[in-house]
């Protein structure tokens, strides 16, 4: 690729290498263009506000909920979706690569170009996430070449993914007229920025071109550094890079936490990043929530509703979009769920985040505000061209004003808030607003966390908004709607030649000094105004206090506006007939804004006549249970752990042998270790690495002794811990048995090899005097069920597959008075039967879902059809509720549900109540096919 600078403009010339012909559909001749300027990102010469939200497929192993994440994303104002692809999600072995199934990422990205999403690509190497080794694949820390560095193996490692994954971007780009990704980033927050990490993002951007990665690309700064910013940049360390881009998390983290206790966000640029001001501000990831803790406080609702809820959008979104941030990516839109071990130690299984769409696929009253403001980004052209006008002071010193200035067009932009910014206090004021319309002084008010994004002088659809104290949400041809605060007045002043008139729920004058038309009203309900003469075409104005059940689409025959139901998820007109399909939670009536031609309207494929049904009642099944406690596993056919050296940061005392399972293939879950000693020893002492509420048991010659637990609580950077158990007194040989649970590799954050912290036995008090076998998942990285994949490595016998013969279990009551030390397996089925065209996203509960952290001592592991989807530790906590996605789950037929138990022993620590439970039902939906998994089989899996 070529790039011409041009003053401020950096034009993407698309030159495609021959290798690249094969990748473009026959008959496919036009190409695009992505282009920049210090303003915004411009796609075939069109300035565009890029709204984005991210969303990690692999946090989501069912491919036709893919579809419904991103249908309500478009739906909710996004025009963008930015994707982490995780290198181990596709790796479990050095040259096996899987984009099949739950993989399919080509898929994915033919979903996001139906929908009209663009994309922002972020393959890594390194995607950090919250997830195992930040995406690093478990072989690669074996790799004696330090990650993220010029070393030889790891870049060649680094190739092998890159090449393989920008195979399938390049397929999908907006340059080749055939995609919609328009953006790629080559690292995610690399603050090591030493001569080795300057030769390996060069390394990275040699790469990608090579690749035939045509569009722009960037690093993403951990904060606002100024690191790895492209020529002409003003920050520190220069990068091989087109756009700058850094992230940003500034709300409270924490469910004791208060929105109010929120920093002042202040001024982050002055239009645009300051570290890179000749191209457009970018944030890739600003947040959207925060991750919870292994024994946090169960933070996802908190987060969700205060402290990264409406009014924080409202304030520090509404700051960016003032400070010309034209490129906003919010981490995270929907979290999804950490199922298997796909956690890195940090976190639990749920990856909620606070997100606007919950794990549950549930939109969240904070998704309203992001429909509203990504709405507004995408109908007001002006924003994508701003500078920053005179000064404003506002009545009240309590209060400050943004303003800026379209340049072009000579709109304005007004953003009020606090001052401070995280204030919440109720503060009523006036500001001057002086344009070519004249000098005026709108009064407004600020209740509580807030701010508001107010628009003067500016050209609509053959309209002339003055200024308006109400928000405009969009607008087209004969429509426009405007939003506030229920119960604050609110004044909308538009210009006309001559007096127009004016019917609906409003007081109305007009001056015919200055043609000025004042529409004055208190904000509650939805109220139509319908304006009409004055030399201008008519208007209808819509003025609400709550736009959540309104949606926005563009037709082949022009927008619609579309009220009433829960969710509107696709809209096409032909001819006379409008076709929608879309959600309802409730009984709904349709109101239509758009094409006068509409006529008739299909409602999911049925005729609309007035009315749309809520949904049915879902009627969930009691669970019957068997259990089982296997014996201690046979050593047969394990390895022999005899491995002198190892590419671990922690190694064993010289002259003991390596016990690291990543050495031996095995880097997810529960690890085992059969050893031989002889004479006798008063104790026993084991060093393991099992990550956040990681634990280890132990036995001597099938005597229990105990277990130790991983100390969990607010993160920290390693997960290690030491365990010492009396020993038998008996003299001759003996048998120790270890279990060494994996929570996942600590992130390589600092570029310092911290994923290469060992896992399982680390050194033991025996020393060389014993000799090892070890096993982990079956096959280890030769995995025998590729399909669910290496992050759902399971029991070594199958106990968690569906089909396994547990008729000869005994039958077990849940809750269990007591249990036994070690594990126990407890297995059920069950058959569901949600109606047809429903969507119900089912959860387990374990325990009481009214309590924090449990009494009891375990740990348990849940296995819906064979899939790992996630692990409830009673007394760590916080969570005790799993979504269990559809696809995985079977909503109408059988289910196998499997749990594994694991503790240690005695009354009050058996498997509490476990229950099925309903958290959040529609009629409507998508199809979502049932994923195709392997069953348990005598000649994989064998008996015990």
């Amino acid at each position: 690729m070529t790039l011409v600078r041009r003053a401020a403009l950096v034009t993407v010339l698309v030159v495609l290498a021959a290798v690249l012909t094969a990748d473009v559909p026959r008959g496919v001749t036009e190409k695009h263009t992505v282009t920049y300027d210090r303003y915004s990102l411009m796609l075939d010469g069109k300035r565009t506000y890029i709204w984005s939200g991210e969303f990690a497929y692999w946090r989501l192993p069912s491919p036709g909920l893919w579809r419904d994440v991103l249908q309500k994303m478009t739906a909710n104002g996004y025009n963008t979706v930015s994707i982490y692809f995780n290198w181990a999600y596709h790796s479990p072995k050095k040259g096996v690569y899987d984009f099949s199934g739950i993989r399919d990422v080509d898929l994915l990205l033919e979903m996001a170009e139906e929908m009209g999403l663009y994309v922002i690509a972020r393959p890594g190497p390194y995607i950090n996430a919250e997830t195992s080794s930040g995406g690093f694949p478990g072989w690669l820390n074996n790799d004696p070449g330090k990650a993220r560095s010029d070393a030889p193996s790891y870049l060649a490692a680094a190739d092998e993914w890159m090449t393989r994954i920008d195979a399938v971007i390049r397929r999908h780009q907006y340059t080749n007229g055939t995609g919609t990704v328009i953006l790629q980033q080559i690292e995610n927050e690399l603050f090591a920025t030493g001569p080795s990490q300057q030769r390996y993002m060069k390394r990275l951007a040699s790469r990608v071109r090579a690749d035939g990665i045509t569009v722009p690309i960037f690093h993403n700064d951990v904060a606002r550094n100024g690191y790895w910013v492209p020529p002409g940049g003003a920050g520190p360390l220069k990068g091989p890079v087109d756009l700058y881009a850094f992230d940003a998390y500034v709300g409270p983290q924490r469910c004791d936490e208060k929105a109010k206790d929120a920093p002042d966000f202040g001024i982050w640029g002055d239009v645009g990043a300051k570290a890179s001001p000749n191209t457009p501000g970018f944030t890739a990831e600003f947040g959207g929530g925060w991750f919870d803790y292994w024994g946090g406080p169960d933070a996802y609702e908190c987060l969700a509703a205060e402290g990264a809820g409406p009014g924080y959008e409202r304030v520090f979104y509404g700051t960016n979009i003032a400070n010309g941030l034209s490129i906003q990516n919010f981490y995270m839109t929907f979290g999804g769920t950490s199922w298997g071990w796909l956690p890195s130690p940090i976190v639990y299984t749920s990856y909620d985040y606070g997100a606007a769409i919950s794990e549950a696929r549930q939109l969240r009253p904070k998704t309203t505000v992001m429909k509203q403001l990504g709405l507004f980004v995408q109908s007001f052209s002006p924003i994508t061209k701003l500078t920053r006008g005179s000064a404003v002071t506002p009545s009240s010193s309590k209060v400050k004003v943004y303003h800026d200035v379209n340049p072009d067009s000579g709109a304005h932009l007004f953003v009020a808030m606090h001052n401070p910014s995280r204030a919440t206090t109720d503060d009523s004021f006036t500001f001057p607003i002086e344009t070519r319309d004249g000098a005026y002084e709108p009064a407004v008010r600020l209740d509580g966390q807030d701010a508001k994004l107010l628009v003067a002088d500016y050209d609509m659809d053959g309209q002339h908004l003055v200024y308006s104290t109400s928000e405009m949400v969009t607008h087209f041809a004969g429509t426009a709607l405007f939003t506030g605060r229920k119960g604050e007045s609110g004044e909308t002043v538009l210009r006309y030649a001559s007096a127009p008139t004016v019917s609906g729920d409003v007081a109305s004058s007009y001056d015919p000094a200055t043609g000025d038309l004042r529409l004055r009203y208190v904000h509650g309900g939805l109220r139509e105004v319908k304006i009409s003469g004055g030399g201008r075409p008519p208007l209808t104005l819509l003025l609400t206090d709550d736009i959540s059940d309104m949606w926005r689409y563009d037709t082949a025959a022009g927008p619609v506006l579309v009220s009433g139901p829960a969710l509107v998820r696709t809209a096409a007109m032909e001819g006379s007939l409008l076709t929608l399909t879309g959600d309802t939670d409730a009984p709904a009536s349709l109101r239509i804004w758009g094409p006068a031609q509409v006529s008739r309207v299909l409602w999911n494929g049925e005729p609309y006549a007035g009315k749309i049904a809520g949904p049915s009642a879902v009627t969930l099944p009691q669970l019957i249970w068997r259990s089982f406690v296997p014996p201690l596993p046979d050593d047969t056919g394990w390895q022999v752990a005899d491995h002198i050296t190892t590419t671990a940061t922690t190694k064993p005392p010289a002259g003991n042998p390596v016990l690291t399972a990543d050495d031996y293939g095995f880097h997810q879950g529960d690890i085992w270790y059969r050893g031989h000693y002889s004479g006798v020893r008063k104790s026993l002492t084991f060093r393991f690495g099992g990550g956040g509420a990681g634990l280890l048991q132990a036995w001597v010659d099938g005597v229990y002794l105990g277990q130790s637990v991983v100390p969990s609580g607010v993160p920290a950077p390693r997960r290690l811990a030491t365990a010492t158990f009396d020993a038998p007194a008996s003299a001759g040989e003996h048998v120790v048995t270890v279990m060494v649970r994996n929570n996942g590799h600590t992130q390589d954050m600092a570029a310092d090899e911290a994923h290469k912290e060992g896992r399982g036995l680390i050194s033991t008090s025996l020393g060389a005097a014993a000799t090892w076998k070890i096993q982990g998942n079956r096959g280890g990285e030769d995995l025998v069920d590729p399909v669910r994949g290496i992050m759902n490595a399971g029991s070594y016998d199958g106990y968690h597959l569906p089909g396994y013969p547990d008729s000869s279990w005994a039958t077990a009551a849940v809750p269990a008075a007591t249990a036994e030390p070690g594990t126990t397996w407890y297995r059920t089925t069950f058959e569901l039967s949600v109606p047809d065209g429903h969507d119900a996203s089912l959860g387990l509960t374990i325990g009481d879902p009214a309590t924090l952290r449990s009494t009891a001592n375990y740990r348990a592991l849940i296995y819906v059809n064979g899939w790992n989807m996630g692990q409830y530790t009673a007394n760590v906590g916080p969570q005790n509720t799993y979504t269990l996605p559809n696809g995985i789950l079977h909503p109408r037929g059988e289910n196998t549900l499997a749990i594994a138990v694991t503790s240690d022993g005695g009354p009050g620590n058996g498997l509490e109540k476990v229950a099925l439970t309903d958290l959040g039902t529609v009629r409507g939906g998508v199809d979502v096919p049932t994923v195709p998994a392997p069953a348990w089989n005598q000649a994989k899996w064998g008996l015990e």
